[in-house]
């Protein structure tokens, strides 16, 4: 068994993938003994041009994409490492960042798993950490929450000078000992994208491990480039992942008044965006950028939730 290994699952991110190895290699030497890419159907050669620039690591390619959970999962099964790190491509990892995540995990045996601390490229600070979903985080503004009530919804408002416990972290730089992996099992292949590693969390918590925001991890995160392509496909497997969680956890009473709530919020939203662009004429792009999302969604919501209307779709 090595030390560590690193998963990263990858769709049409090519240039980003690249220096994301090239980060892992120059700035953690030693310390990540296997890497392992998964590549999920990508159309831009991800796959011929892994082989030739990185012909030692671990290559698992996919014919179509599985979506985050089951190729992450394809990962997980291969890795040897006694910690395990999800890693997303869209990343860049910054100088000793990983050998902190395996310092805390050594030094701390009841946590399970550990979180890096998300950084924009202008290095201010990104959303690193996540509150188990409930109707208050879903339906009310998660920005308010977090500056309302900073000890029971930590966020990138505050800065952190130490690790600190928490319900989830983001998946982009997500860190799991072996033994937790045993215990509570692999990602739910349920989830396509989004919330997959917050129920994971969720299952680990209610195991009796904890789970801690490292905040001296730091890790470059350019955010969402695979799902960006496709956003009104990648805002319906979000919203497709929240009714999955309530369902899981949450209960058939709050998992309806989840769905009645968001419906609520979303004819407001383009009724509201439909009067702003029928007012400017139309000129605004990122205006009618989100109308045109916001249509997607309600008429997702009007076919009774098909799945031919995410990002499974085009996989």
């Amino acid at each position: 068994m090595v030390p560590l290994s690193i998963i990263i699952v990858n769709w049409n991110t090519k240039e980003y993938l690249f220096l994301c190895l090239e980060s892992i290699f120059k700035k953690e030497s030693g310390k990540s003994q296997e890497v392992i890419v998964i590549d999920n159907g990508s159309q831009d050669g991800s796959g011929i041009e892994i082989k030739q620039k990185f012909p030692f690591i671990h290559l698992i390619e996919n014919k179509k994409n599985l979506g985050f959970a089951k190729a992450a999962n394809q990962g997980l099964r291969k890795a040897s490492g006694h910690y395990l790190l999800l890693l997303n491509p869209d990343t860049e990892i910054k100088n000793g960042a990983i050998g902190r995540l395996v310092a805390f995990l050594n030094s701390h045996p009841e946590v399970g798993v550990a979180g890096g601390q998300l950084l924009n490229s202008d290095g201010s600070r990104q959303n690193s950490i996540a509150s188990y979903p409930s109707l208050a985080t879903e339906l009310l503004n998660k920005n308010l929450l977090r500056w309302l009530f900073p000890e029971r919804f930590p966020g990138k408002e505050r800065k952190y000078a130490e690790p600190i416990e928490v319900d989830s972290v983001i998946g982009a730089c997500l860190m799991v000992r072996r033994e937790v992996l045993n215990q509570v099992g692999l990602l739910d292949e349920d989830y396509f994208l989004f919330l997959e590693e917050t129920d994971w969390c969720y299952r680990m918590k209610k195991s009796g491990w904890k789970i801690y925001h490292v905040p001296q991890a730091e890790v470059i995160h350019f955010q969402g480039k695979s799902a960006e392509r496709e956003i009104a496909r990648a805002k319906v497997e979000y919203y497709r992942s929240r009714y999955l969680f309530f369902k899981k956890h949450r209960g058939f009473f709050q998992w309806v008044l989840l769905a009645i709530g968001l419906n609520i919020k979303l004819w407001v939203e383009f009724v509201s965006m439909s009067v702003a662009c029928l007012l400017t004429l139309f000129t605004i792009k990122r205006w009618r950028r989100k109308l045109s999302v916001y249509a997607t969604l309600l008429k997702w919501h009007l076919k009774f939730c098909p799945a031919e209307m995410g990002l499974r779709a085009i996989s």
